[in-house]
């Protein structure tokens, strides 16, 4: 009888522990390159397409700036992380994440300035507040570079949140200039991008990459084929539009690799302010 007693408890605490792990969640992590209010609008459709694929609850996880998306990125707190290409890469190479795919659209950094203002050269620069998204932030990395390729003797660089708070500071002249993506310009509201233009433009470089959580390796193929399949809903579709993403494809070889230089120095913002 005891016997019998004993299968009953270890069958009842069975079915609660599969019941706590039906409740776990997916968790997409999507960098902070707008703000947390958008970015969920933004990746609604796609978490509504992996719930139903998957089963199970999905959210959408992002994070104050781009340095405590990477600290969570690396702690493994994504199951699936959507980010720039130099954090990708450095969440493919110090936490084994596995890339997926990217955007087809190109992803390009921008240096923002007053349409009216009196910065139209670089060296205009010299002296003045510039402003990025954060020390760990691919844009921010960009225009670190610009400035110095440039000879650019700015004030040290200060940081904000989302990059339409970078556009809004510098058309209402708080910043003599801001970096931020080329997408994210173009999707500004058409009165502000109107008070801001564009001095000075990257090349193109890997943008938003899909990366998993290698933990989920033995579904890699499943989450893949998701994606691929939420790429020819409407929902998908209405989405590349309106954010100029133009679809899905595949990376190139190597194109992760390319990232190394920029992703060793967000290896070194992290490692400079650990507490």
């Amino acid at each position: 009888m005891r016997v019998v007693r004993l299968l009953v408890v270890v069958a009842v605490l069975m079915l609660a522990a599969g019941a706590v792990y039906a409740k776990e969640s997916f968790i997409i992590g999507v960098a902070p390159h707008t703000s947390a209010r958008v970015i969920l609008e933004m990746y609604q459709p796609l978490r509504l397409h992996l719930e139903k694929v998957l089963g199970m609850p999905v959210e959408i996880a992002t994070a104050p700036d781009f340095d405590t998306f990477a600290r969570r990125g690396i702690a493994k707190e994504f199951d699936l992380a959507v980010t720039t290409g130099h954090q990708a890469r450095l969440l493919q190479a110090d936490a084994g994440y596995i890339p997926l795919l990217t955007y087809k659209a190109d992803f390009k950094a921008v240096a923002l300035v007053a349409a009216k203002g009196e910065i139209r050269k670089p060296s205009d620069l010299n002296k003045k507040d510039v402003l990025g998204l954060s020390p760990a932030s691919l844009v921010t990395l960009w225009g670190q570079h610009w400035l110095i390729d440039n000879k650019v003797n700015a004030n040290p660089m200060k940081y904000v949140s989302a990059s339409d708070s970078v556009a809004q500071l510098v058309a209402v002249g708080d910043a003599a200039a801001g970096f931020t993506s080329l997408a994210n310009y173009q999707k500004l509201p058409p009165e502000l991008r109107s008070q801001v233009r564009i001095l000075a433009e990257s090349k193109s470089m890997a943008g938003r990459v899909y990366v998993l959580n290698k933990r989920h390796s033995a579904i890699q193929k499943k989450i893949d084929a998701a994606l691929w399949g939420f790429a020819e809903t409407a929902e998908a579709k209405k989405y590349f539009e309106t954010n100029k993403l133009e679809g899905y494809r595949k990376l190139r070889p190597n194109e992760l690799k390319e990232m190394d230089r920029y992703a060793a120095e967000v290896r070194k913002v992290l490692n400079s302010t650990e507490k």
